[in-house]
């Protein structure tokens, strides 16, 4: 599929004879129900004939509307480039969420970006959509004012698993509960931790596994503490491996690390982009008296990190290869 990213509405090309068909919204995850809104959205712009348009806000909205409630983000902006063409081809508008913006009414945010800019023929959102100054523009608002500019507005209802609704927050939640294989399947694609490779300690390397350093988004919301299964893509390489996310208790700075030991794999690609997808939870942190009982579980989590992988092999893991097809 062929995605045109835009960053900030100054450089949307405005074509005045040109309709669109457009969704707006954070699309945290791109989950299953923001899937289904964008699987609507082309094609209803096939149907019409029309663009397809994805418009969507940088950094979240809470930064500015509810700071003490910031969420940490399922996706970042780089892993959203990275996810998006998976689901959706169009333009995808990328707004630069500022005061000016929080501080327009629902009918001043649809003048000026859906009916002016965009020239919108119809809008696609998702059952709990709410927009504009203090959340006005809920869903009775967007339809009346798409009477009074001339658009259609469609609402897609949730998409359900284990009987209630898809959505970021649930996710979240998911993860810091370590139910991480239903995390999975709400967001129906592997979960991306995107960073540049950084220098560590180098302690990996000194026991015999060394580690890729990612240098992560402050604002990503990590996976629980503790050793995974995982694969990584570093440039147009595929790699198998098990990864680390937490505070390593031979590290002196006590921060929250997440680092990589790729199999087969062993190359200099400090500064170089990674992105690593965590797909099992092994074991939880924990603390060692020695390096060397450490090396000693490091080789059994590798022992269980390749029955893993072999297993996920004879299932077919059809995720991965949509996932490592795209560029």
């Amino acid at each position: 599929m062929s995605v045109n990213f835009i960053k900030g509405i100054e450089n949307y090309p405005v074509d005045q004879d040109r309709r669109t068909i457009v969704t707006i919204g954070t699309y945290d995850g791109i989950h299953l129900g923001h899937q289904e809104i964008l699987k609507l959205v082309m094609s209803e712009s096939k149907k019409s004939d029309s663009e397809a348009i994805l418009v969507t806000f940088q950094p979240h909205p809470k930064v500015f509307v509810a700071p003490e409630h910031i969420p940490l983000l399922l996706t970042s902006l780089e892993e959203k480039r990275k996810f998006i063409p998976h689901f959706f081809d169009g333009n995808v508008l990328i707004m630069d969420f500022t005061e000016k913006l929080q501080s327009l009414t629902a009918s001043e945010f649809v003048e000026s970006v859906l009916v002016k800019t965009l020239h919108a023929k119809k809008l696609i959102v998702g059952y709990d959509h709410a927009f504009g100054k203090d959340r006005t523009g809920n869903i009775e608002e967007l339809k009346s004012l798409g009477k009074q500019f001339d658009f259609d507005v469609e609402v897609v209802g949730p998409v359900l698993y284990n009987d209630k609704a898809v959505s970021s927050s649930r996710i979240r939640k998911t993860i810091l509960k370590n139910e991480y294989q239903e995390a999975l399947r709400m967001l129906g694609h592997h979960y991306a931790i995107y960073g540049k490779v950084e220098r560590g300690l180098g302690l990996g390397r000194k026991l015999g596994y060394p580690t890729a350093n990612v240098c992560y988004n402050m604002r990503k919301l990590l996976p629980v503490e503790g050793v995974y299964a995982c694969w990584a893509e570093v440039g147009d390489e595929v790699k198998n491996g098990m990864m680390f996310i937490g505070k390593n208790h031979f590290n002196p700075q006590e921060r929250i690390t997440v680092e990589a030991n790729l199999f087969d794999f062993d190359r200099d690609i400090y500064d170089q982009d990674i992105i690593v997808y965590p797909t099992h939870f092994v074991r939880a942190n924990r603390k060692f008296e020695s390096t060397d009982l450490l090396v000693e579980q490091i080789k059994k989590d590798k022992i269980n990190v390749m029955n893993i992988l072999k297993q996920e092999k004879q299932n077919g893991d059809g995720q991965r290869a949509q996932s490592s097809t795209h560029h």
